[in-house]
């Protein structure tokens, strides 16, 4: 019994101590084996490797895919106009030489961007000194990521890695000078704002001016118009009275009679004294062979 014990400790052991010689390389992996904390190798192709057991050998995986490096931190760069600018920035990175990569910054891919974020940090800066705002926010800012990125290609040969890409993200002022852009934008803004209103109301007046001006002319042209419509009216009138009183004058007599008693009698509260046989109401007994029409009382 003892003896099987043993067997199957010792299968164990062997099981255990294989096992420990094999390690699988992912695709998106390199393996650098250690011996006796040396670099022995470094294992780029992926599939089932063998090793010696630990301690004689161990092994630690590196990420070969392309790492991005963001901006840590946003500090004002002092373009050639002596202007504050922040730039964002990300550059794109890879494991070019693990050997080198691994004397340099160890195995934790954080000490390498601890160590490359001042680097490029400092390359935007001799870059964007050099160059106006202008040129930085539309005009050279294409020629300042390829300058940043020839900077980097050989400065990042001593870190072991290589650089794929360099690109500027966001380039804006500092808080103050962004404040103060706004506010000038504001009041251009504004002062275009009451130009154009300025504008609108001497428009409007000159409008209402006009109309004025029409509608004065219309209403005169309209009076005219009515006045000699009346004149003509009027003339028509005469004429057809005095046809009228031609043919019979004992009717035109009578007629002016009317006339005077229409003008008389008004108003319910004038009061008249008069003789009841005076000329004045001969109209009214019937007399017919007055010459001339009766004059109109005076009132009181």
């Amino acid at each position: 019994m003892n003896r099987i014990g043993l067997i199957v400790a010792g299968a164990l052991l062997a099981l255990m101590l294989f096992t420990s010689t094999l390690f699988v390389v992912d695709q998106r992996q390199l393996a650098v084996v250690y011996a006796l904390g040396e670099i022995k190798e470094v294992v780029t192709d992926p599939g089932l490797k063998f090793k010696m057991p630990p301690p004689f050998q161990n092994v630690v995986f590196l990420d070969k895919r392309v790492q991005t490096l963001d901006s840590p931190e946003t500090r004002p760069i002092f373009t050639a106009e002596k202007k504050s600018l922040v730039i964002d920035w990300l550059v794109k990175w890879r494991i070019a030489e693990p050997r080198q990569f691994i004397r340099n910054n160890g195995t934790d891919m954080r000490n390498l961007e601890s160590r490359l974020s001042p680097v490029v940090q400092a390359a935007f800066n001799e870059e964007i000194t050099k160059r106006t705002v202008r040129g930085v926010l539309a005009a050279e800012r294409d020629k300042v990521m390829q300058d940043v990125m020839v900077r980097l290609k050989d400065e990042s040969k001593a870190f072991g890695i290589e650089i794929v890409d360099v690109r500027i993200k966001r380039v804006d002022f500092v808080a103050d000078i962004t404040d103060s852009v706004y506010r000038r934008m504001e009041s251009e803004r504004k002062q275009v704002a009451n130009e154009l209103r300025s504008q609108g109301a001497a428009e409007g007046e000159k409008i209402r001016a006009d109309a004025d001006k029409q509608r004065e002319v219309i209403i005169a042209e309209a009076y005219r118009d009515a006045q000699k419509v009346k004149g003509e009216g009027d003339a028509k009138a005469s004429a057809l009275y005095a046809d009228a009183f031609g043919r019979d004058p004992q009717f035109a007599q009578f007629y002016r009679s009317l006339e005077a008693y229409r003008a008389s009698f008004r108003n319910k509260s004038d009061v008249m004294v008069i003789d009841p046989s005076s000329d004045f109401f001969k109209a009214m007994r019937g007399g017919s062979s007055v010459q001339s029409a009766p004059a109109a009382p005076a009132k009181r």
